[in-house]
């Protein structure tokens, strides 16, 4: 079976001091804060310098000493067909992940042999506030998939078309780079 077409889309670093890392990035590299929260109760940071990107990094708080600086390496998938061969390929291998519904994408994470955490995910065409993480079933047929997230999400006040979400956020850094 060929492996599925992916893209390269983001990377997510533990970071020992969360304001000093969001300050870096956003003062000295120009990226924008699209989202923050806790996640498990930890405090997490959504960074981009593109609207068709909710976040090129994630910024997590918790590291400690020498411990590891990647949270997790992401690849964009093409539908939900293609998200479920890699995990059944991931599979094959032996490597066991969790498929997570964000609202505005479905996600399968999973470690390589090192252990890293890689994410593989296909967009909805949503946008919610991040973070949000449901588990779900990869076995439910995909429009099965979409209508539960989407009753899911369908009272979230930040709840709009993806498309609406880019344009607004492609603004904000238009007016970030004249200012």
């Amino acid at each position: 079976m060929p492996a599925p077409k992916l893209a390269f889309s983001h990377v997510g670093l533990y970071a020992k001091d969360l304001a000093a890392m969001e300050a870096f990035y956003t003062e000295l590299l120009g990226f924008q804060v699209t989202d923050r929260g806790e996640l498990q109760g930890t405090p997490i940071v959504f960074l981009s310098r593109d609207p068709q990107e909710h976040h090129q990094i994630v910024l997590m708080a918790g590291r400690t000493g020498d411990a590891r600086v990647v949270n997790q390496i992401s690849f964009r998938l093409e539908s939900l067909a293609d998200l479920k061969a890699l995990a059944a390929r991931l599979a094959e291998r032996g490597s066991r992940g969790v498929a997570g519904d964000h609202g505005n994408a479905w996600s399968y994470y999973a470690p390589d042999p090192d252990g890293n955490l890689l994410e593989f995910f296909v967009d909805a065409p949503w946008y919610v506030a991040q973070p949000r993480f449901v588990p779900f079933d990869l076995g439910l047929a995909d429009d099965e998939i979409v209508r539960r997230t989407e009753a899911a999400i369908a009272a979230d006040p930040t709840k709009r078309p993806a498309a609406a979400w880019r344009a607004e956020f492609a603004e904000r850094l238009a007016k970030a780079a004249r200012a």
